[in-house]
């Protein structure tokens, strides 16, 4: 029912910045808690920020705290990773997922995007 697509992904420099979007369908988009995650090649994949539905709670990987902030605008029906001071080990596919319950935990997620990548070089 939820269907979700990531957009802004791409190459920058260490040290730039990007902004992912996820875009959600569907009037009950702003009911859900949102989580962004991300997987290297080689690598599982691993928790990077989450958002509960209202915005008021928000939880982020010990690697991105304070470089990266996530945050929603559900009039467009929009979840947002902005990402700041990138690193080398910043590259991976990046997802969106959506779900009842705010959580770090990828399989309780009930609905995922395809994923856009990111690439930061050195």
């Amino acid at each position: 029912q939820v269907q979700l697509v990531e957009s802004g992904g791409g190459l920058v420099q260490a040290g730039g910045s990007l902004r992912l979007s996820c875009a959600g369908s569907g009037r009950t988009f702003s009911s859900y808690a949102v989580g962004w995650f991300r997987q290297a090649p080689g690598k599982e994949r691993e928790f990077v920020a989450a958002i509960s539905w209202s915005g008021g709670s928000t939880y982020y990987a010990d690697s991105v705290k304070g470089r990266f902030t996530i945050s929603r605008d559900n009039a467009k029906n929009t979840v947002y990773l902005q990402m700041n001071s990138l690193k080398p080990e910043d590259t991976a596919v990046y997802y969106c997922a959506a779900g009842r319950q705010v959580t770090t935990i990828a399989h309780q997620y009930e609905y995922w995007g395809q994923g856009t990548q990111v690439t930061v070089s050195s």
